[in-house]
């Protein structure tokens, strides 16, 4: 799409790889709802040590990757996440895992180079603070755990979830029809009904769900003149050229250029949450922008963006999704939570694995600000296989045969070399 000086800045929402918009918010997923209300004075930080500032370029970095492989592995025109919802979710059930599927699950997650005490300290800090940052600005996030009836699970990982996740625990009979109502409707009560069913069914093996809902609605600083907003063309990914709302404000703005694209970010609120909107240069794809971001390019962005006066011109839009991302999480490493040999012994002393890791979502943007939700449901059951014991026979053995019911060896040997044949 050409850009010319009296479309200086639109953004590509109409594509599968477009829609880079919603996943790329400063911080994913939030809420707002003072729109009569005068803008209140700049946000404060939140003071964060600089071990914690780490974690959440990490944790970027874990957004561009989930985004970049949800849009691989879905056929979906838009795709629209909550990278922060998944990991929290992911979070909690970390703290469940053992050995190699732990070390998957921190590698997916960009985890590196802090403790598991540090690890619960970010996502406490972030479910704690978050929230409060802009009085004018609504942001629930929320976690709970669910058991089947009956399943011991261990008291350790649920004490630690409830300290630092803040997760509702609660016991159901999940044979019940009503089961699945209870977990959904606890889901829509966090979302202003955005996110009413998440969870489909309640397999026979499922034993553990753990869920992360995140509702933002924010009402942007510099607000769109509904008057100004006009039918326009919109290129979609295909090439097709479609009519959309488009919103037009003139302004000042946070803005850079680079290679790859143009940088826009408009502030929500008090400032303490902005969307950041990328949108690619002429002959570069929303792709060619994703694979060159990362945690510290991020950081380096943002820091090159300068206040500049900008005439915006952006589609209303709005979308919902649902996905599966089993596949995703597979392709960026987590293979082995998911398969019968996966380790959550510290969840319970059983065999169990990760299901599926089911995710809704839903974002709506008008002149007056965005009104986002996300539910992220990873479903733990029991694996059919044990851990197998490792038996390798690459060194001398002996070996024997017997008849079982006497016991009597008729055979007996000790193998030190082997010809091959």
């Amino acid at each position: 799409m050409k850009i010319t000086s009296r479309k200086l800045f639109r953004l590509q929402t109409g594509s599968s790889k477009g829609i880079l918009v919603a996943s790329l918010l400063t911080i994913l997923i939030l809420t707002v709802n003072c729109a009569d209300e005068p803008i209140p004075a700049d946000a404060q930080a939140i003071p964060l040590r600089a071990a914690l500032l780490k974690r959440v370029q990490q944790d970027n970095a874990f957004a561009f990757d989930l985004i970049r492989n949800t849009i691989l592995t879905t056929n979906e025109a838009n795709v629209f996440v909550s990278p922060f919802s998944v990991s929290t979710a992911l979070g909690m059930t970390r703290n469940g895992a053992m050995g190699t599927t732990k070390t998957e699950m921190d590698s997916v997650l960009r985890i590196k180079g802090f403790s598991d005490d540090e690890i619960n300290e970010y996502y406490r800090v972030m479910v704690s603070t978050l929230p409060g940052i802009d009085p004018t600005t609504k942001l629930i996030l929320a976690n709970s755990i669910w058991l089947r009836m009956g399943f011991n699970v261990k008291p350790n990982f649920l004490r630690l979830n409830a300290d630092n996740f803040d997760a509702y625990i609660k016991s159901l009979d999940f044979s019940k029809s009503w089961a699945v109502d209870s977990i959904n409707n606890w889901c829509a009560s966090k979302t202003n009904n955005l996110i009413q069913k998440p969870l489909d069914q309640i397999p026979t093996d499922a034993m553990v769900y753990l869920v992360n809902t995140i509702y933002f609605k924010g009402i942007w600083c510099k607000q769109f003149d509904p008057k100004s907003t006009k039918e326009d063309d919109f290129t979609t990914d295909a090439g097709n050229i479609v009519k959309v709302n488009m919103m037009r404000l003139k302004d000042t703005f946070n803005y850079s250029i680079d290679s790859n694209a143009q940088y826009l970010d408009m502030p929500y609120g008090n400032k303490a949450f902005s969307m950041t909107v990328i949108l690619p240069n002429e002959g570069k794809s929303v792709f060619n922008v994703l694979n060159a971001l990362s945690g510290e390019s991020w950081n380096a962005l943002l820091s090159g963006m300068h206040m500049q006066e900008v005439q915006v011109y952006f589609p209303r839009f709005k979308a919902q999704n649902k996905f599966s991302l089993k596949e995703a999480l597979e392709n960026m490493g987590m293979k082995l939570a998911f398969s019968p040999y996966a380790n959550f012994r510290q969840i319970a002393d059983t065999n169990l694995c990760i299901n599926r890791v089911l995710h809704d979502t839903y974002v709506e943007v008008t002149e007056k600000g965005t009104v986002a939700a996300a539910a992220t449901v990873v479903e733990i059951g029991l694996t059919s296989i044990a851990m197998p014991a490792i038996f390798n026979v690459n060194k001398p053995f002996l070996f024997m045969i017997r008849e079982k019911s006497t016991g009597v060896i008729l055979f007996i040997g000790k193998m030190g070399a082997i010809d091959k044949f």
